[in-house]
């Protein structure tokens, strides 16, 4: 290879390889330099940190030696304290001891009372606890009587059944009967001096009802009010529609709530659908609106009964004064028979006072004149 040839030019002045070699042991001479430059500061460094290392394990021993001194003098120290701490909580724990052993005694004897008073109030919260438990598995009862559709059904009607039968005779009513639709309504009640028949159904729907308890936002309880209004007219419709027959049934229905706070509920926040109802002449009933038309129909039937035992009662009045006019005469009878015995008694009072009075005399002795005896008898005869 010619060294001398040109490989380029910069700036006008050309390049050859021998420039290039230069360059290059120049470049490696320097990195040479610069490596001994290197060398010798790291030993000259290694040297400075082998002092440094000496001085300071020269001072740690000082320290050390220092501490150990102090160490000594601390630990004698604390070992005579620890004597006198010693002593102090052995006189202060012979005092605790008897302090605690004549608290504890008290505490006993109060302790002894406090369980005595808590056996007898466990005694009455057990009673109360059984008593809540009979009573939460009652409510359990009545809750899955409520939640189940048919349960609910024959708790109502045993509710109305059991009103009904307490407040009318037998005859008045009837369970379960057939219309001439072919429907039976839960009960009709027989009106007296009238072919018609009072229907009253019991089976109110309550879902919507709990659905409305346990709306939370604003918009279930729209939907649960929505939900209410018409699950309630549709069974009003269904009333109308199948027991109001004209001259067969009376033209109002009862639809019997078997729940007092339900009825509240329905009267106080849904008054549309109690005037709905009544325009459709369904009428909504509690237990004890039922119980008080159940007592004003016993009033209605007891008078009905009487309007009918009128008759025979105006003919037992006829014959009972019939009957006391006979009596009256003959009180009468027996009346002028005691008048006449009184005149007798009297005519015989008189006769025995003349007897006496003429016994007398002849016990004395003082006789008459015979003419006068003979006509005594005579006079005694007329009188």
């Amino acid at each position: 290879m010619d060294l001398d040839q040109t490989l380029l030019e910069i700036g006008g002045a050309p390049v050859t390889p021998y420039h290039l070699f230069s360059v290059a042991c120049l470049f490696s001479l320097l990195l040479l330099v610069a490596a001994v430059i290197f060398a010798w500061r790291a030993q000259a460094g290694r040297r400075e940190e082998h002092l440094a290392a000496e001085r300071r394990r020269a001072e740690l021993e000082y320290r050390i030696a220092e501490l150990s001194g102090a160490l000594k003098s601390l630990a004698e120290q604390s070992h005579g304290s620890q004597m006198q701490l010693v002593s102090a909580l052995d006189e202060r724990l012979d005092q605790v001891s008897q302090r605690l052993g004549l608290n504890l005694t008290d505490q006993t004897e109060r302790t002894g009372q406090s369980l005595a008073q808590l056996h007898e109030r466990l005694a009455v919260i057990d009673a109360a606890q059984k008593n809540i438990m009979s009573l939460s598995s009652e409510m359990l009862g009545l809750k899955e009587i409520l939640s189940n559709k048919q349960a609910r059904g024959a708790f109502g009607q045993a509710r109305m059944e059991a009103i009904i039968r307490d407040g009318l005779h037998a005859g008045a009513y009837a369970f379960q009967g057939t219309l001439s639709n072919g429907t039976r309504p839960d009960c009709l009640v027989s009106l007296p001096d009238s072919p018609l028949r009072l229907v009253i159904d019991a089976k109110f729907p309550l879902e919507a009802f709990n659905a409305l308890k346990a709306a939370k936002g604003e918009a279930d309880i729209r939907n649960a009010e929505a939900r209410l209004k018409a699950d309630v007219l549709k069974h009003v419709r269904d009333i109308a529609e199948k027991y109001l027959i004209g001259g067969e049934t009376h033209e109002t229905a009862i639809m019997f709530v078997p729940s007092e706070s339900v009825y509240a509920e329905l009267y106080e926040k849904f008054e549309d659908v109690i005037q709905k109802a009544h325009r459709a002449r369904v009428i909504i009933a509690s237990p004890n609106v039922l119980m008080l038309l159940v007592q004003t129909l016993q009033a209605i039937f007891k008078d009905v009964r009487m309007r009918e035992q009128a008759g025979l009662i105006k003919a037992e009045v006829t014959r009972l004064l019939e009957d006391v006019a006979r009596l009256k005469e003959r009180v009468g009878d027996l009346q002028k028979h005691f008048g006449a015995a009184a005149g007798d008694l009297e005519k015989l009072a008189v006769s025995a006072e003349k007897i006496t009075r003429r016994g007398l005399k002849i016990e004395s002795l003082e006789l008459e004149e015979p003419a006068i005896e003979l006509a005594r008898p005579k006079l005694m005869e007329q009188g």
